[in-house]
């Protein structure tokens, strides 16, 4: 088993290239829009390669359980986690128009992207990204439904149109090349081509999410609200994985979706929620102070999750 340095070790470089991404955004050297259109090429163009290439010719996918389950545990792990959130916000005393919608829905909502993808593909494996991202296909529509729809009162009709997008069309259409057993016909040229674009998905991705926090650091003193931070703590880095470690340890899932649940109930906030929240007239603030710190104490909860969960589930 890894030792508890070992995972440190796995994660460390996450962090630092976070860190790299808010200083690149102080010192204006990606800044505007130059912003937004990096965003846009990870989101649309290297995310899409990066699932692309993760799903074809990936035998693990050719079982109908690591299609069919992993995104329904997505989808029910996350909107679980909000409507929890939701309850614990109000126990904290935040009330609609304080925070406790966006408390409800960052707390909710582990980062199931550009921080577990290295650390699948660092215990097991690049192959073990694949379950992940079909997994991620059930948080995606939670997060854009019930997420949506607690943090706005929008029509569920409104959410599930934002699930029509470049990173489920891609996988969709690779799940089916490779359940028909195509991905070994497809010509190398766009294989290549993909891969290339790919290996930029994650250093990035992660890159930008430091960019992006970056936007909110101007006032140190505003980020740090010790009662907020203390509760949604206790929900993402305490209760939820708790729970979700439990599902991977009696519920019958497969060694490769438990893996993935392993890896999720170690997770800290999702950065994405800040985009959300500012969007459709949230708490921004309220998100960064959460992903904030649950990603600052996750540094050290992170790798404790993992060992545990790795020697109690077994896998």
């Amino acid at each position: 088993m890894m030792s508890y340095w070992q995972l440190l070790q796995l994660i460390l470089p996450v962090f630092a290239l976070i860190a790299i991404g808010v200083v690149v955004r102080r010192v204006h050297w990606i800044e505007g829009e130059a912003e937004t259109s990096l965003l846009r090429l990870v989101v649309n163009v290297c995310f899409p390669c990066l699932i692309f290439e993760s799903v074809t010719g990936n035998a693990a996918l050719q079982a109908a359980n690591n299609v069919v389950l992993p995104p329904l545990m997505g989808f029910v792990a996350t909107a679980g986690g909000i409507l929890l959130a939701r309850v614990v916000g109000g126990w904290a005393g935040l009330t609609v128009g304080t925070g406790l919608r966006t408390f409800a829905l960052t707390a909710g909502i582990a980062n199931y992207g550009y921080l577990p993808l290295p650390i699948m593909a660092g215990i097991w494996g690049p192959e073990s990204r694949g379950v992940l991202l079909v997994h991620n296909v059930g948080v995606e529509a939670a997060l854009w439904t019930v997420g949506v729809l607690v943090l706005s009162g929008l029509s569920l009709r409104e959410g599930w149109r934002k699930l029509v997008n470049p990173i489920v069309i891609t996988l969709v259409v690779a799940l089916i090349l490779n359940l028909i057993g195509a991905a070994p016909y497809l010509p190398k040229i766009l294989i290549d081509l993909v891969h290339s674009l790919a290996v930029c998905a994650i250093p990035l991705g992660v890159l930008m999410t430091g960019v992006s926090l970056a936007n909110y650091l101007g006032d140190v003193r505003a980020l740090v609200q010790p009662k907020i931070a203390l509760w949604a703590c206790l929900v993402r880095l305490v209760v939820l994985p708790l729970l979700i470690l439990a599902a991977a340890k009696w519920l019958p899932f497969s060694v490769e979706l438990k893996r993935v649940l392993l890896v999720q109930a170690a997770m800290p906030a999702a950065v994405v929620p800040i985009i959300v929240a500012r969007h459709y007239g949230g708490q921004p603030l309220t998100a960064v102070q959460i992903v904030l710190g649950t990603t600052g104490l996750g540094l050290l909860t992170i790798p404790l999750w993992l060992r545990l969960g790795l020697a109690w589930v077994g896998v």
